[in-house]
């Protein structure tokens, strides 16, 4: 059965992308592996958001997803094929009609699933991430040809590449399907690549990470993608950023919201508390008569702007602050107030 990703976020299937997002935020921050440690309910149900949210935050999956209820790639953490297949069919047709072209022929980008923490989204960091390549082939020397052996001229094309059809008064020339148009046929491929020229390696990166930077964030590193032999050029790596919730913040565009409870009579008489920042604790004043659900801006306090200069504004809302228990004088001074408030009215 396919996953019903509208589900896992509890979302309608028209929600906006601004609902989405709320909805993956508070179920992410209430199923994370560090809020539920050794729950290993809690940390499949935090993979099944994510994958939910990687398909129905990006436009094109979600629109292929509502068609055909799958999407294929999801959830791994490295994918392949960015290359579109309309990219491969119109080089096949251009390939097939007019023989071999000089048009620059490039391999597929690779896509690379990032995870990092707040913080590091928000400041910015340097990631050291390993990617599977294809190196040329030390053996042959990328011929793809054992050593000692020679390649064959192709009986069908005779070595051209090529095979021309009459038709009327019109000539086309096709690539020959025997050879591939390559006008040789390896009898003896090598025995290290398998006759591939390349073989599969591993290579170590270092990624910097910009500042400002949040889930869905695409980062391209131009040619580190993949490349066959038959490629002029390698393709392109595209880094998607995830983040990790936090267990103190939330994040609404360039601002950071924060939700800190207040004890009553400070929220009545005034006074100073302390609020949790990214760049630590941060002494505010509240204002006599503050109402619960206030919103007290910091400014600058936010994440730094990716367009632009400076950062956005920390959003502090006030709660009030609840006792679970009273002692006896505390309960008799909340008594004597409430009868001093009700008389008063």
């Amino acid at each position: 059965m396919q996953k019903d990703y509208y589900e896992i976020l509890n979302v309608d299937r028209n929600a906006s992308d601004e609902e989405i997002k709320k909805a993956y935020r508070r179920l992410a921050l209430k199923y994370h592996p560090d809020r539920n440690p050794g729950d290993k309910e809690a940390e499949e149900k935090f993979k099944e958001i994510n994958e939910a949210y990687e398909v129905l935050s990006d436009p094109e999956k979600r629109a292929r997803y509502d068609r055909y209820g799958s999407v294929d790639g999801v959830g791994s953490v490295f994918d392949f094929g960015f290359r579109t297949k309309f990219d491969d069919l119109f080089d096949d047709l251009f390939s097939d009609f007019f023989g071999r072209t000089s048009r620059t022929k490039k391999g597929d980008d690779l896509r690379y699933n990032l995870e990092i923490e707040f913080e590091e989204a928000v400041f910015g960091t340097e990631k050291e991430i390993e990617v599977p390549k294809e190196e040329k082939c030390t053996r042959c020397g990328g011929t793809r040809i054992e050593p000692g052996f020679k390649p064959t001229f192709c009986p069908v094309c005779g070595g051209r590449g090529q095979i021309r059809y009459s038709h009327g008064f019109f000539t086309i020339n096709k690539t020959c399907d025997s050879c591939y148009g390559e006008g040789h046929i390896i009898n003896h491929p090598c025995k290290e690549c398998k006759g591939r020229g390349y073989v599969k390696t591993k290579k170590k990166l270092n990624i910097r990470i910009p500042a400002g930077v949040d889930t869905g964030t695409r980062l391209r590193v131009r040619g580190e993608g993949a490349k066959s032999p038959s490629d002029t050029h390698p393709g392109d790596l595209y880094i998607v950023i995830h983040v990790r919730p936090h267990s103190i913040f939330e994040r609404e565009g360039d601002n950071i919201v924060v939700h800190v409870d207040v004890d009553y009579p400070t929220l009545c008489l005034g006074g100073e508390i302390r609020v949790p920042t990214l760049n630590g604790d941060m002494k505010v004043e509240i204002p006599p008569g503050t109402q619960p659900g206030k919103v007290i801006r910091l400014s600058g306090m936010g994440v730094p702007k990716s367009r632009g200069y400076g950062r956005g504004d920390e959003l502090v809302y006030i709660n009030v602050s609840v006792p679970k228990s009273l002692t006896e004088r505390q309960r008799k001074l909340l008594e004597e107030l409430a009868r001093e408030l009700r008389s008063s009215k």
